[in-house]
């Protein structure tokens, strides 16, 4: 089965209670989202639930930076993405979006995640057979353009002059 590049959540609800007194979808719940998609990412390599449970390997989140562009509300539904940008032996690096269903921009996130042995735990190599899935998608995902909002990072512009 060909690797979706990037790969696609389906849309998704924003859920009631994840509005709050501004009326607007809650910061916690931009990383609800990326993650549900992002699961989905990691199961497609081989590091879903089972994996974890069988195997006592997963995947830990090291560093994130998400970016709020778009404010998003309950009548709103979403679709989120997933490029994986790079990775080495025990690492991945993915930057992902949140579009409302009309194509507009709600959010990004970029992430760096540890593959983790859980017994330590400890960061530790992929296994042959999930680096070659880690590979293939990489792979399926070195034709896309690097994401212009990627390797952004936080700071306050100054006014020159």
């Amino acid at each position: 089965m060909p690797i979706p590049a990037p790969i696609m959540s389906n849309a998704m609800a924003i859920e009631k209670d994840w509005i709050d007194y501004n009326g607007h979808l809650n910061m916690a719940y931009y990383n609800v989202l990326f993650d549900r998609c992002s699961d989905e990412a990691f199961e497609m390599m081989g590091m879903g639930p089972n994996y974890a449970k069988e195997r006592r390997l997963t995947i830990y989140t090291a560093e994130v930076h998400v970016c709020y562009v778009q404010e998003l509300h309950l009548d709103h539904k979403v679709n989120v993405s997933f490029q994986l940008i790079d990775h080495d032996d025990k690492r991945l690096r993915a930057y992902q979006e949140i579009r409302h269903v009309d194509g507009w921009l709600a959010a990004t996130s970029e992430q760096l995640a540890l593959h983790v042995d859980m017994a330590g735990p400890k960061v530790a190599p992929f296994p042959a057979d999930v680096l070659a899935r880690v590979e293939a998608m990489r792979a399926a995902h070195i034709a896309l353009p690097m994401p212009e909002r990627a390797g952004r990072s936080i700071g306050i512009r100054r006014k020159t002059g």
